[in-house]
């Protein structure tokens, strides 16, 4: 697969753009580790586009917190196992083919109750452009083998480790853990996470260098 890195914000936004071009329903999905600003380039991207694109963040799949308690999964948050992977790629599909005069409503992720919230986010039938973010979009196990293909173009968001790490344990903080336990949390669970997450990297069509 064809790669190419990037860096201006705007080229960005010019391809995003081209996507977004009327005629058929087009997804673009932005993977990356945790902290690597995903959902902060997802947005901006939106915001410029005015109307032309939609986010659907993977988030939104999450396991209710009641969920990974009963699975035991609850100390590995954020691992592929604890989201609907299946459920996120038959939403994808869904959206790949819109039905006039029918809005679907896709989960959004709320931080500050870390849990999954349904039918929160709209997506009009004529909306050209959906931008999907998450941390698994380029893996390949399971149902989430079946999301790459789904998506007409897959970014990386490549953030070095010495400000990913720091930032992600400063917005653990920001919604409410105690700087101690956001440390650990970050070294034991969202790195390892990252390092799986990392195995995808040349599966995108472009990585893009995040600051």
């Amino acid at each position: 697969m064809r790669r190419m890195e990037v860096q201006e914000f705007d080229r960005l936004v010019a391809r995003a753009q081209a996507l977004a071009a009327p005629g058929r329903r087009r997804i673009l999905g932005l993977a990356g580790p945790p902290g690597s600003g995903k959902s902060t380039l997802a947005a901006r991207l939106v915001d410029r586009l005015d109307g032309l694109a939609v986010l659907v963040p993977m988030d939104g799949f999450h396991l209710a917190q009641a969920e990974l308690e009963r699975l035991g999964r609850a100390d590995r948050k954020g691992a592929p196992d604890t989201f609907d992977a299946a459920g996120y790629a038959a939403l994808l599909a869904r959206l790949r083919t819109p039905v006039p005069g029918t809005t679907v409503y896709a989960p959004a992720f709320d931080r500050s109750l870390e849990e999954p919230v349904a039918g929160a986010i709209p997506v009009a039938p004529e909306v050209p452009l959906v931008v999907t973010e998450g941390n698994y979009l380029l893996h390949d196990e399971g149902a989430w083998a079946d999301v790459l293909p789904l998506l007409d173009e897959a970014w990386y968001l490549d953030l070095d480790a010495r400000l990913r790490v720091p930032r992600l344990v400063e917005r653990h903080v920001r919604f409410g853990k105690d700087r101690a336990y956001a440390e650990r949390w970050v070294h034991d669970s969202d790195e390892a996470n990252a390092r799986l997450v990392a195995r995808g990297r040349d599966r995108a069509h472009v990585v893009v260098r995040t600051a």
